[in-house]
């Protein structure tokens, strides 16, 4: 009887045993019995975001439209998206002002700055620039009743100019020729209200954004100021960064494929 009893439970405990070693096998395998790889979906590679230093004053190169939202948008922001979705980078924008742009590229803030920058033997000392993607004049922007048309005008008067760019350079190389005095500003748009407000007589502004501003301002003027060299912008970089490379090859590829005439067309205003 004892016996009896011991086979039967014996019999019960290999079948639940078997049971067991049945449903685990199902639970790990991957529909041919070997074990799936469960870090297949995980080892996606994830896209490299880079941080890019921009001074959104500068329309129609950067700026911010309130009116649509609080976004940074304009040429250099569509260039630098279009560089970046070629490559496999995503972008992140912060807007600072102009003259720490530098500084903060060296401080390794920033992977690069876009920000209608254009280079110059004292810029290039400590950064690095790229591959040329559009050439730039200068304008001095004045009130149309002051009647201002050429730098004879400017005697003794104060002329505006954005700090650390190369208008102020520009303005101060001038000022000395024709005796007028510079004063800057931080931001563009603080250059054309102080000369609204009557507080400067003219402004050194480049061509594309005092077109802008002519557009929307009637009572703006503005003359062509000649110079020996022509400027150029250029995306920035930290010495010796391989993104520069990358960047060159693209931003000609796009000069050559037409896609800066489009983005041209797109932000600049065409006469």
């Amino acid at each position: 009887m004892k016996n009896k009893v011991f086979l039967l439970m014996l019999g019960l405990v290999i079948g639940i045993l078997a049971a067991c070693g049945t449903a685990e096998n199902e639970t790990s395998t991957n529909g041919s019995g070997s074990a799936p790889d469960s870090s297949t979906d995980a080892t996606t590679e994830e896209t490299k975001v880079l941080t890019v230093g921009t001074s959104a004053d500068y329309a129609p190169f950067e700026f911010v439209d309130t009116k649509v939202s609080e976004d940074i948008i304009g040429f250099d922001i569509d260039l630098a998206n279009l560089i970046a979705e070629r490559l496999g980078y995503e972008l992140k924008f912060t807007n600072s002002d102009f003259n720490s742009l530098i500084p903060g590229l060296q401080a390794k803030k920033y992977d690069l700055v876009i920000s209608g920058m254009t280079p110059t033997e004292e810029r290039d000392e400590v950064v690095d620039f790229s591959t040329p993607y559009y050439e730039t004049e200068q304008y001095m922007v004045s009130m149309k009743e002051s009647n201002i048309t050429s730098m004879e005008d400017l005697k003794g008067k104060k002329v505006g100019a954005q700090v650390s760019s190369i208008q102020e350079d520009l303005a101060k190389e001038f000022g000395e020729e024709h005796g007028f005095t510079v004063e800057s500003r931080d931001l563009i748009p603080q250059l054309i209200q102080e000369m609204k407000n009557g507080r400067l007589d003219a402004a050194v502004i480049e061509n594309i954004v005092s077109d802008n501003y002519l557009s929307q301002n009637d009572d703006l003027a503005a003359f062509t100021i000649k110079v020996e060299e022509p400027d150029y912008k250029a995306v920035v970089f930290q010495e010796g960064s391989t993104l520069k490379a990358e960047f060159d090859g693209v931003i000609q590829e796009l000069i050559d494929g037409g896609k800066i005439e489009e983005l041209k067309k797109k932000w600049f205003v065409v006469e």
